[in-house]
């Protein structure tokens, strides 16, 4: 069998947009649909989200939620109730043609607050029914009239949601500051990228919240991505959908409610924060396969160097990994097509290494080699997945570092937006600097910084006294 040629042909420092697309499709990862602006999600990159899948139930199963699943249409009475709601949402929101017995459109779920508010207003009566913790794991529809792309921006993409509602605003915010806490442990410590976090201006927050929480990130095309959010709905739509309950004095009350997610686009950003001219590069926490064994086999040794290799296999079974001993293909070009799909580790075997009980292994960041006693190996595949992990942080938080500028006029501003990364600079709060800024400069305001986020100096663009500290950025 003829080998075809798998390497990427585009480098990343040259082509950006090109290289992230020819990753996903040579990395299985994903393929274009005959539906325009959507994708499918390929078993490579879906386990990938099932890792996520599983963090997050985790996580929010041991704080008490239960996941449960509305429905996907929801009436345009119910967007109406709210009333920023459905002017933040109206141009992407999918209609469905209305037929003649049904009495009102109804639109494909863009995000589930209404549908699912409205349920709470039923299930809610008392006290004793908060919280209301539940999270949703779903499909969104938000027809997107930008040029779309795999992962960051399509017309249908996969996201969980999580809703709740409390009995007072405390309760409420609390839960915001853990979700957005879990996010961060699961972007920083699994997907090894570092994030700034923070709180969303008026501008930017979600349509309907009283304000919004975020993660930012910085991939190496110097554009900011959302990672995730967390909103603070405070009552808004408590008064809306009539969420209301009876206090421990028997006093009508209306519920705090929240809403946090995160979506499938955080895959596209594995790809491009660690990807290289070789393909994907993958975190060992979130890799499909941790470890591949590609044995060397000739004639004669062939079956004891595959039945040794098989047998390194069932040694190494506490990971994912895969014993790639496909006859039609050579070794070097099994090497390819696994650095192409970003395999952490690789274990190269044969006749010389079983005489000698070792083996050579490959880091897939660095690519450098080390020869291994088979008595250690075990220990030392575990070693090596820390450091790679603990490696393509460290390398991707020193790229943060090296692209964050700071501005103090808005020249400065502008030549340092034009260096592609993050911008901090001062802001004295007003709406019409911040329209100026992006007029101008195509960068908005990713977020006011937990840390650092105080007013110092002037405002970059009005030299007015800054009344906050912000990151600055063209993002996706």
């Amino acid at each position: 069998m003829a080998e075809e040629i798998i390497g990427i042909t585009v480098k990343k420092g040259e082509n950006f947009a090109d290289w992230y697309t020819e990753v996903i499709q040579k990395a299985e990862l994903a393929d274009y649909s005959a539906i325009a602006g959507c994708i499918v999600f390929r078993p490579y990159s879906y386990e990938i989200w099932e890792f996520i899948q599983d963090y997050i139930n985790r996580d929010i199963k041991s704080r008490g939620h239960k996941n449960a699943y509305f429905p996907l249409f929801i009436p345009e009475t119910f967007f109406k109730k709210e009333s920023e709601h459905v002017e933040g949402f109206a141009p992407e929101v999918a209609w469905i043609e209305k037929k003649e017995e049904d009495l009102e459109r109804y639109a494909l779920r863009p995000t589930s607050e209404a549908i699912i508010m409205d349920s709470y207003s039923k299930w809610v009566q008392s006290h004793r029914d908060l919280p209301v913790l539940i999270n949703q794991w779903c499909n969104v529809v938000r027809w997107e009239t930008k040029v779309t792309k795999p992962f960051l921006r399509t017309r249908e993409f996969l996201w969980q949601e999580g809703h709740t509602a409390h009995k007072d605003r405390k309760e409420a915010e609390d839960e915001v500051n853990v979700s957005l806490e879990m996010y961060r442990k699961l972007v920083e410590d699994n997907m090894a990228i570092p994030v700034i976090a923070g709180k969303k201006t008026e501008s930017e927050k979600f349509a309907g919240a009283d304000y919004t929480l975020t993660l930012e990130a910085l991939m190496p095309d110097g554009k900011a991505l959302q990672m995730c959010t967390s909103h603070y709905l405070g009552q808004n739509f408590a008064k809306a959908f009539g969420i209301s309950f009876l206090d421990e004095a028997e006093k009508k009350q209306l519920a705090h409610t929240t809403s946090w997610g995160m979506s499938t686009r955080t895959i596209g950003a594995i790809i491009m924060a660690h990807g290289d001219d070789k393909g994907l590069v993958l975190p060992p926490k979130m890799a499909p396969v941790q470890v591949v064994i590609v044995p060397i086999v000739f004639e004669k040794t062939k079956d004891k160097v595959l039945k040794k290799a098989t047998e390194l296999k069932e040694k190494l079974s506490a990971y994912r990994v895969v014993l790639d001993d496909r006859d039609n293909y050579s070794p070097g070009w099994k090497y390819n097509n696994w650095e192409m799909k970003g395999v952490p580790i690789r274990i190269e075997f044969g006749p010389r290494d079983m005489e000698n009980s070792q083996a050579i292994l490959v880091r897939r960041d660095n690519g450098k080699k080390i020869t291994v006693k088979l008595f250690e190996l075990d220990k030392k595949v575990s070693e090596l997945l820390d450091d790679v992990q603990n490696s393509l942080f460290k390398s991707a938080k020193k790229f943060l570092k090296d692209n964050t500028y700071e501005a103090k006029s808005f020249s400065e501003f502008k030549s340092a937006i034009e260096k592609k990364g993050l911008v901090y600079a001062g802001w004295c709060g007003s709406e019409k600097c911040e329209r100026e800024i992006k007029d101008e400069t195509a960068a908005t305001i990713r977020c006011i910084p937990f840390k650092g986020g105080e007013g110092s100096g002037k405002c970059v663009k009005c030299s007015k006294k800054a009344k906050h500290m912000a990151y600055f950025a063209r993002a996706y």
